[in-house]
């Protein structure tokens, strides 16, 4: 009896505790970061090469490539680019004519890519071929498409007039030496950083060449420099390209 009323006393009394009732444990999501970027940029060679063009529905079949030193190191670098027109004496399919007159001369340590297309024989420079060429450039390199420049010499001086005029959207600052152009160029260009360069005693191309140029770009309000050197007869590009001072100008240049 004692043990009945013992064990009625304690169930009386006794408190039951809550059960704590935790929701279920959710796995913690595991994140994977995306996969690195793939390297889009190609590794070229340093220095001066030669190079078949990929589109070969123009005129211009090949050019003379300069990489600088440090391109394939610097893979997030966009680097400016110059675009070279030679003169009469190396057109044909010789591409090797090409690597070693005007700015490719002394290409060795400039810090931009330079691209110096090819004429053929017995042509001019064909705007259409310069253009499948320049898609071509942007494309298959890693270039800054805000510096982009051009420069020509002779026969390349008028190239540089041509091109420019037809496209200028698309160079930031041109370089035309002892070349020539039309007047009706300049409304075209009186925008463009243009640096224009001639021998007052040039035999070939005469210097009013760029001499009235420069004038009807004036007319319409252009900034455009002028150096016409006293003497050196057609030759005015080796001092030209041998003059610190225009690099840094050409790469103070963008759009």
């Amino acid at each position: 009896m004692l043990s009945a009323l013992a064990l009625f006393s304690c169930s009386k009394t006794e408190t039951s505790l809550p059960v704590e009732v935790k929701p279920p444990v959710k796995d913690t999501p595991v994140v994977v970061p995306p996969p690195p970027p793939k390297d889009t940029v190609k590794s070229q060679t340093p220095g001066i090469t030669a190079v078949k063009l990929d589109n070969q529905s123009g005129t211009i079949k090949n050019y003379q490539l300069f990489i600088p030193a440090d391109y394939n190191n610097k893979k997030d670098t966009k680097w400016p680019v110059v675009f070279f027109l030679h003169g009469v004496g190396e057109r044909g399919t010789d591409i090797n004519q090409v690597k070693n007159v005007g700015i490719m001369k002394v290409a060795s340590g400039k810090p931009f890519l330079i691209i110096a297309p090819q004429c053929p024989s017995d042509e001019w420079w064909n705007l259409k071929s310069l253009e499948i060429l320049y898609k071509e450039v942007m494309a298959k390199y890693n270039v800054d498409v805000n510096r982009v420049y051009l420069t020509g010499l002779s026969m390349g001086g008028f190239g540089v007039w041509d091109w420019s005029a037809a496209y200028p959207e698309k160079f930031a600052a041109t370089i035309p030496i002892c070349g020539g152009g039309n007047a009706s160029y300049a409304t075209k260009l009186k925008d463009m950083p243009i640096w224009d360069f001639h021998c007052a005693d040039d035999p070939t191309v005469n210097v009013s060449n760029s001499r009235d140029m420069v004038k009807a770009l004036k007319a319409v309000g252009s900034k455009i420099l002028y150096t016409e050197y006293p003497t050196g007869g057609h030759d005015a590009w080796t001092r030209t390209y041998a003059n610190a001072e225009v690099y840094t100008w050409l790469l103070q240049q963008h759009k």
